[in-house]
């Protein structure tokens, strides 16, 4: 996680607290390394999105930089990594308390291998991509790797260097809240 960048501009603090929780494990699953918190509806309802939200801010006093996901109920909530639970001192069942504002800057989405490979094999649809701003990037990863079956995805990349291809710099309906598709939600917390 990058640090956090200083607080400018009318952008709310928004203080809460939240327990860290522990995803649900599947059969024949590996544990994951990571929690997660759901961002309280009053902390949420003060974010300037219902989809994806990028923000700075203190987990228990500790810097860090990352991208609200949406929920699909109108919230967020957030991956906590195992750098940003060590900084903060805190484990899956552990309350948190957190001081976040919104970024003035998108910070750079991950790009899977799969995208990169797929991009670099299209020189038309690279010049788009390295164009578009990371927002952009974030909602056609976003829309890449949401299929839940590997066809699905497999599909979409296709598909989306050849819309990039052609000058599109967005996907097509993509709803960034999740609120009418099951594209983006939280995980399943594993008492849950």
């Amino acid at each position: 996680m990058k640090r956090a960048a200083a607080h400018t501009g009318s952008k709310p603090t928004i203080r809460f607290a939240a327990p860290l929780l522990r995803p649900k494990q599947t059969e024949g699953e590996k544990a994951a390394d990571w929690s997660f918190l759901v961002l309280p509806k009053s902390a949420s309802n003060k974010l300037p999105s219902r989809g994806l939200v990028s923000v700075s801010g203190k987990m228990n006093g500790f810097d860090f930089a990352a991208t609200l996901q949406p929920d699909g109920e109108g919230g967020h909530w957030l991956k906590v990594d195992r750098k940003l639970s060590r900084g903060a001192g805190a484990k899956a069942g552990d309350e948190v308390e957190l001081v976040i504002v919104p970024s003035d800057e998108e910070p750079e989405p991950e790009v899977p291998a799969d995208v990169r490979k797929a991009l670099a094999a299209d020189a038309k649809a690279k010049a788009v991509w390295t164009d578009i701003t990371p927002k952009a990037r974030r909602d056609w990863i976003h829309w890449i790797t949401s299929g839940k079956r590997a066809e699905t995805r497999t599909k979409r990349l296709a598909t989306a260097c050849d819309m990039l291809a052609n000058g599109k710099r967005r996907p097509c309906c993509f709803d960034r809240s999740g609120m009418y598709s099951n594209s983006l939600s939280r995980p399943v917390a594993e008492n849950e």
